[in-house]
């Protein structure tokens, strides 16, 4: 198979949803489909010991949730499927958003008893602004829920897109009886017996077939006609250059955990999803089918194998080939390394590849060389833009709980910061130790795993402060930005760069320093990481 060929095949998308939209069981029966797994775990039900695939770090386990971005990999149709796992808690939306610069399309899951929910929305934001295409999931239709039309039209106003149901609901909660498939001119009926061959599907060309009529019965073929009719009159005909634009999404329904509606959903998805695309960096376009090598690291991950102390730098291969042993220039240090074990995924399993495409994700085995949003290339000096670091919402100092167990905390805090779990910063004052993170659920996991993975304890103490503000004075020689420096000593702190960091206590505060020192530019962004 040709190179092109190669790169045409891979489809890498997003799994993203609100917490229990029921992401991560769509992901597993996702791999079922594929092949990639012989039975899926319920991610709920406890009496089931084995836990979803895709959710390998203890704390996941114990709590039902996803924390950690995964990547699965699996055949289908002769299509080579990558699929990110992505966290739907809010704490950790900053590795979702950093995830989405990795991904060439997204599927939206949505609960169909709750509708759209605030972390979704703010999701399908990030996909928004970057034109990334969107296909809607609505799951759980075997419970109670919310009328279909009534769903897409909350999906067109609070998520602000454009839809076209490929499949509609037969009945809905205790009334479900299938799916009609539009894409596809054929019914799927419904059975609770989840093990029943997932390809009992029959084939109606003709709405107006009896055939319908003996299948569901007369009132629902009835209303399912008439609800078809309505359908091809309110929305618009499915257009895949629309879609791939990002300006139509098409809409399925099903029941994840019952392995119902999946497979139509994978079967159009590899058929309409976009294969590799391009990507910007600083000094140019970057198209996946140019014949050299480049990539960016969007994930760190630690401790992987508990019984190995690695870590795994997660890159994105944006154009040509990646090759075991082949030297790359590592762009901001500026110095070539090569990669004798380069893996591809399936959750925690791995295995060493040779030669990965465009659109292929590789765990690279890090000694501390790359940090979130390090460029690889055959040695292009340019870096690719992706996304920065978010203002952290909630402060702590750390304290090392301890003493004996001082170098193990710091080598502990210094790879959770890489792997972007949460920021860091140095008091300018006293050197002390100030972690940042967007949500408060990140210091359980960070303690957790420093004592899990690193063997050292840490405890916290509260630090006022109400947002980090990244300083960039105009000039850094004046007057103003030296009496700015010993006025606000207090509250000043290195990021993990080397960054200066306001440490404001209050919008108030950021208002009137503004007001008082004009030319030191606060920012709640930081845009030198990528």
């Amino acid at each position: 198979m040709s190179f092109k060929d190669e790169i045409l095949k891979r489809r890498t998308f997003a799994v993203i949803a609100h917490p229990d939209a029921g992401k991560t069981t769509l992901t597993e029966k996702l791999l079922l489909f594929g092949g990639a797994i012989q039975e899926a775990g319920a991610v709920k039900s406890n009496k089931i010991k084995k836990g979803a695939t895709s959710d390998f770090m203890e704390i996941e386990r114990q709590r039902g949730i996803s924390v950690a971005t995964s990547v699965l990999a699996f055949n289908y149709k002769e299509k080579k499927v990558n699929i990110l796992d992505t966290p739907g808690h809010k704490d950790f939306a900053e590795d979702t958003f950093r995830t989405l610069t990795a991904v060439d399309s997204v599927i939206v899951v949505i609960d169909v008893a709750k509708g759209v929910e605030e972390q979704t929305e703010k999701l399908v934001e990030v996909c928004r602004m970057r034109n990334i295409p969107m296909i809607v999931f609505i799951n759980k239709l075997d419970r109670e829920g919310k009328d279909a039309f009534d769903l897409l039209d909350e999906v067109e106003q609070k998520l602000g897109l454009k839809v076209t149901p490929l499949s509609f609901p037969i009945g809905m909660g205790y009334d479900f009886q299938g799916i009609y498939n539009i894409w596809e001119k054929n019914i799927n009926l419904f059975s609770e017996d989840s093990r029943k061959n997932i390809d009992d599907v029959i084939t109606i060309d003709n709405l107006e077939d009896e055939a319908l009529d003996k299948l569901v019965g007369g009132k629902a073929a009835t209303k399912l006609r008439e609800e078809l009719e309505l359908v091809a009159e309110v929305y618009p005909e499915f257009n895949r250059e629309d879609y791939i634009n990002g300006d139509l999404q098409p809409v399925f329904f099903g029941s994840a955990l019952n392995n119902f509606g999946v497979r139509e959903l994978l079967d159009c998805f590899i058929d309409i999803a976009p294969s590799p695309r391009p990507k910007d960096s600083d000094t140019r376009t970057v198209q996946p089918d140019e014949n050299k090598f480049s990539g960016f690291v969007f994930k760190i991950h630690a401790n992987m194998d508990p019984k190995h102390r690695d870590r795994l730098a997660f890159i994105k291969i944006v154009s040509g080939t990646f090759e075991r042993n082949k030297p790359y220039t590592h762009v901001r240090l500026g110095k070539n390394l090569k990669f004798s074990s380069p893996n591809a995924f399936f959750a925690e399993k791995k295995e060493i590849v040779d030669i990965s495409y465009a659109g292929d994700i590789v765990g690279l085995h890090d000694t501390g060389n790359f940090k979130i949003g390090d460029t690889l290339t055959e040695g292009e000096l340019m870096n690719f833009r992706g996304i920065p670091s978010f203002s952290p919402e909630h402060f702590r100092y750390i304290n090392n709980a301890d003493p004996m167990k001082s170098k193990q905390l710091e080598k502990g805090i210094d790879q959770l910061m890489d792997e972007g779990v949460a920021q860091l910063f140095t008091l300018e004052l006293n050197g002390r130790k100030v972690i940042g993170t967007v949500g408060a659920l990140q210091y359980e996991v960070i303690q957790y795993r420093l004592e899990h993975e690193y063997g050292a304890k840490c405890t916290y103490e509260n630090f006022p402060a109400f947002k980090a503000c990244w300083v960039r004075p105009e000039d850094p020689k004046n007057e103003e930005f030296a009496e700015f420096k010993r006025v606000k000593q207090k509250f000043l702190a290195k990021d993990k760069s080397g960054q200066l960091v306001f440490l404001a206590d209050s919008d108030f505060s950021i208002q009137m320093t503004q007001s008082k020192y004009p030319t030191v530019k606060l920012d709640y962004v930081s845009e030198r990481i990528l």
